[in-house]
């Protein structure tokens, strides 16, 4: 069976949470899969792994504290990769309905040693990326467990995505002063309005050179240095945001926003 990333070390912690996980939830454990960047295809040695793993029904309390303690023993393992897990528990019935989405899950945090409630990963694009691109890890394939998702519902997942998500960082937008974060706006925000446009949810990289091609030309400095700054973001997340590209960054979600908006998400 063909590995599910190119990294041993991180091949290694998937085993282990998945061995871990199906020890602990036994028949309620149901399939463990890969979605984000690993699934869509623009990962790297410094990317979270995104993993959902379904269940049969939702966890007893006694399976999240067993849970706890695996997670808080995995992210002890002498690896990085055990420190970017990131994911969630998805009930089956909850999983195959898109029209389901925006309920809290128990979900692990990237960084983070214990599970919280969340509806972090309870959405269309996720689901459109586990049926679509799902790297499968155990049990079934994802496309069994969960119903087409038409290009019209995705598109209105990722529209009302930009002006929430956007609303908050204008609101507040110390939210994203730093290194990290102010780059990681500008990438997602062209990869959204891409997908806006596609119907399809592809990687932060074809965002970047979507939106190269088809924003104002004045942009394209601004993307690159965006995209030269995703590495070590354990490293980027403590440094400031540079102040022009600060203040750029707003300038830009601004006219992601109008531009979305402007898109008819009807729209075959």
């Amino acid at each position: 069976m063909k590995p599910p990333t190119p990294y041993p070390s991180l091949n290694a912690v998937l085993q282990e949470l998945v061995g871990s996980a199906e020890q602990i939830l036994r028949d309620n454990f149901s399939a463990a899969w890969l979605q984000g960047s690993f699934a869509v295809g623009d990962f790297d040695q410094h990317s979270d792994v995104d993993f959902v793993i379904a269940i049969e029904q939702e966890l007893a309390d006694s399976q999240v504290q067993d849970l706890q303690a695996m997670h808080e023993r995995i992210y002890g393992l002498d690896t990085e990769w055990a420190k970017h897990l990131e994911g969630s528990y998805f009930p089956r019935s909850e999983l195959r309905d898109y029209a389901e989405s925006g309920r809290e899950l128990w979900y692990l945090d990237h960084g983070s040693r214990q599970l919280e409630r969340s509806d972090h990963d309870n959405t269309v694009v996720v689901r459109w990326i586990l049926r679509e691109k799902g790297v499968t890890l155990a049990g079934p394939h994802p496309s069994t467990l969960i119903d087409p998702i038409p290009a019209s519902a995705l598109r209105r997942d990722i529209l009302e995505t930009i002006n929430n998500w956007g609303s908050q960082i204008l609101t507040d937008p110390e939210r994203i002063n730093n290194h990290f974060f102010q780059t990681f706006a500008v990438l997602s925000f062209c990869r959204m309005l891409h997908d806006l446009h596609t119907g399809v949810v592809g990687s932060k990289r074809s965002g970047a050179d979507w939106a190269k091609a088809n924003l104002d030309e004045s942009w394209t400095d601004f993307i690159d240095r965006a995209w030269d700054g995703r590495p070590n973001p354990a490293r980027s997340v403590r440094q400031p945001a540079d102040e022009f590209d600060f203040r750029g960054t707003l300038t830009f979600i601004e006219e992601v926003i109008g531009a979305a908006n402007d898109f008819d998400t009807g729209s075959p």
